[in-house]
């Protein structure tokens, strides 16, 4: 299979969706791998590392797009991207459709075949493909947010640690899932006073057991999330709902409750985002202020540890990768049915039903696509 890996082009995104290592497995198996030059220099590694694993280099963008099959990528494709796909592309990356309406249409009218990472099940219930990722934005969250703090950036001059005699900063963090507990465990190891709240008691009960009380665990109700915004000084949104938009649990009315220079990151603005006021931001300007409140909502915090990002994703998504290429889409749809949610769109249809409830869309029944 002819297999293409562009350069990121979205703002401040370095990683790129193959190591050298993911092409040398490729190639290995007869696959024809052709990288734009320069896709892999943000992430260290140079065009000489892909050709060493036996892929072409490309610099010509319109012709790597044209001559592929497959398509690699890490982000949502940009408007000059989603031009060039046509019916003979399968794309396999990085979507989030659900807050995304243009894009979903977009998609739609290039007819490709465009399959999530995000979406792909596991066993277990989980998103294997989403969670290196999330791993990466819950530690950076609280790396972000303590920068916010800092009053040269617009914060309340708190450090989360505190001193002697002084002290530490409150985290709340909002969502107990992988980038919950990654960030949680981070503002742990910072000295913070942390507290995650979550729905399912059964999550909670977990964390309890797994850090022995040192983080408060606390049932997510109206309540309790009116006592987080008048007390901590960080809190981090790490809501997910597979697939779908992310629910606003902070509105901008309950903003006028938080300590000035207090800050709230948003590690659901991919999907939306979980507090009202939330906007995607970049790392180029990744904060803005809200009623005297610092907002961190850089949609792709992992491409700034470009490096570790791009080989967790690689690790996590080459499995997926080759059984696209041993098989081609459908018959890899059909072996695996934790492979087929991650279905987004197909010939201008949706074939993800969050997606489509997003937008007021038909949905399409993957098996149904996938048998042909």
């Amino acid at each position: 299979m002819k297999i293409a890996v562009p350069k990121e082009i979205k703002n401040h995104e370095y990683r790129v969706a193959l190591t050298p290592t993911g092409a040398r497995e490729l190639t290995g198996r007869g696959h024809q791998v052709s990288v734009q030059s320069g896709a892999g220099d943000g992430a260290g590694f140079a065009d000489a590392d892909f050709q060493a694993a036996g892929a072409q280099i490309e610099a010509d963008v319109d012709a790597l797009w044209r001559n592929a099959e497959l398509i690699l990528k890490v982000k949502e494709p940009q408007p000059d991207e989603v031009a060039r796909l046509t019916p003979a592309h399968t794309l396999f990356t990085y979507l989030h459709l659900a807050a995304e309406e243009h894009l979903t249409r977009g998609l739609m009218e290039s007819g490709a075949t465009c399959i999530a990472y995000e979406t792909i099940t596991d066993a277990r219930g989980g998103l294997p493909l989403l969670a290196p990722m999330s791993t990466v934005a819950g530690r950076m969250a609280v790396q972000a947010g303590a920068h916010s703090l800092e009053k040269a950036q617009g914060g309340a001059g708190v450090l989360l640690p505190g001193v002697p005699g002084v002290a530490p900063g409150k985290v709340t963090v909002i969502g107990g899932g992988v980038v919950g507990e990654n960030a949680a465990r981070m503002a742990l190891g910072l000295g913070a006073e942390v507290t995650i709240l979550d729905k399912s008691l059964a999550r909670l009960e977990v964390l309890d057991d797994r850090y022995q009380g040192r983080i408060k665990t606390v049932y997510s109700t109206a309540d309790a999330l009116e006592i987080a915004t008048r007390e901590s000084d960080m809190i981090i949104g790490a809501v997910l709902v597979p697939g779908a938009a992310a629910p606003k649990l902070i509105t901008r009315s309950m903003l006028a409750d938080m300590k000035p220079g207090s800050v709230l990151v948003d590690v659901a603005i991919d999907q939306g985002g979980c507090f009202e006021t939330s906007k995607p931001t970049t790392h180029a300007e990744p904060t803005y202020i809200v009623d005297g409140v610092v907002h961190y909502c850089v949609a792709n915090m992992p491409g700034a540890v470009a490096r570790t990002s791009t080989q967790g994703l690689t690790n996590a998504t080459l499995p997926f990768v080759l059984a696209l290429a041993d098989k081609g889409w459908q018959q890899a749809l059909r072996d695996d049915p934790h492979f087929l949610p991650g279905l987004n769109v197909h010939a201008g249809q949706v074939t993800y039903q969050a997606v489509a409830d997003a937008f007021g869309l038909k949905s399409s029944d993957p098996a149904s696509v996938v048998r042909g």
